[in-house]
């Protein structure tokens, strides 16, 4: 009887740990190679000084991106993560405070850090970004599995590789890579536009990846007419910009990257589907090195393993910039969304733990 009891509250306390989140739906954004110091310093100074990383007049991206404080410099870069996340949600990261975030793999670029974040769990054989498909189960294919979410969970990627890092050939969930169409009879005529836009953009980084603007209109489009439960949106122009030196389109992509990461809010918090019951979490998949070394990264460039991370949602404490002294990795991710929507992501591997401050 006691034995009956026992497993009737463990139940019992299942469900209501399923149900004490508010938290229905997570869009999940990753930001290729996108440095922490860009985020809570704003423009480097030191590098829009030098005249090889920019194509623009200085004069001209001085107006767009410099200001005398560090607080202006960096509001003017991301205005919203500064007026909005950094108010109503919380920034990791900011290492000049001793907050910290990092990636848990030795290799510091993309397959590996994607795997890591997705998958919660660092595997020293994903070392390749042209490696095969990932053996380690994600939470986006654990979430499917979940009663209420199959079938609405959806990848829309900037970089091919994605489709190997989710492993679409294992669990067949939907994924747009870059060139692919949304598929289906009765697209929006936003979609259908989606879809066209993409092939007009120019190749100039190759058709492995595509520009973040058609992958935001894709992942947009597809988020409004088919209100999935879990969105990963994997952006890549950051992390492009940066590997061709190009300093001032670097800056660029963030400040419209954050104006689209700021529509994209204000379209989830205008349907009721998704007001107030959806959250946000974005992070890099890697950072970058610093002074010359700021155009790559990978484990022989120096702090090319520092991270960040930004969360908003009604399940996360409105604290702001954390300036507490914290060490986080980006293998605590998949936990955390996981928790956020109520359940315990398990795999065929070990699963870090949840990042515990996220949570009210």
């Amino acid at each position: 009887m006691k034995t009956r009891l026992l497993i009737f509250f463990l139940l019992v306390s299942g469900v209501t740990f399923g149900q004490r989140t508010k938290t229905k739906n997570i869009i999940f954004i990753s930001i290729d190679g996108y440095r922490w110091e860009e985020i809570f310093h704003g423009a480097d100074s030191s590098l829009l000084k030098i005249k090889k990383y920019h194509e623009q007049d200085s004069a001209a991206i001085a107006r767009k991106y410099w200001a005398p404080t560090l607080n202006e410099r960096r509001e003017k870069l991301m205005p919203f993560f500064w007026n909005v996340i950094a108010k109503q949600g919380q920034l990791h990261g900011n290492r000049d405070l001793g907050n910290n975030v990092n990636v848990k793999n030795k290799y510091w670029f993309s397959y590996p850090g994607r795997s890591e974040t997705i998958c919660g769990y660092y595997d020293p054989a994903v070392n390749s970004n042209s490696y095969p498909d990932n053996p380690n189960e994600n939470v986006l294919e654990f979430i499917n599995k979940q009663k209420g979410y199959e079938n609405k969970v959806v990848t829309i990627a900037g970089w091919d590789a994605v489709a190997k890092v989710v492993n679409r050939n294992r669990n067949h969930m939907p994924l747009i890579n870059p060139f692919e169409k949304v598929e289906g009879k009765h697209l929006t005529e936003a979609q259908q536009l989606a879809n066209e836009l993409q092939n007009y953009l120019p190749n100039y980084f190759g058709t492995s990846v595509r520009w973040d603007m058609g992958t935001y209109a894709i992942a947009k489009t597809y988020i409004t007419a088919n209100h999935p439960k879990f969105t990963y949106i994997d952006f890549a122009d950051p992390d492009d910009l940066g590997h061709a030196g190009q300093y001032d389109y670097y800056l660029d992509a963030a400040h419209y990257l954050d104006a689209m990461i700021s529509s994209l809010w204000l379209t989830l918090q205008a349907d009721p589907f998704y007001k107030d019951n959806t959250t946000l979490v974005i992070c890099p998949d890697h950072g970058r090195g610093v002074g010359s070394g700021w155009t790559g990264h990978g484990s022989s460039t120096a702090r090319s393993n520092e991270t960040w991370l930004a969360v908003i949602g009604p399940d996360t404490p409105a604290t702001g910039e954390m300036k507490n002294p914290a060490q986080i990795y980006q293998d605590q991710f998949a936990q955390t969304m996981a928790q956020l929507l109520g359940f315990t992501f398990k795999a065929n591997h070990p699963v870090a733990p949840a990042v515990s401050s996220v949570f009210k």
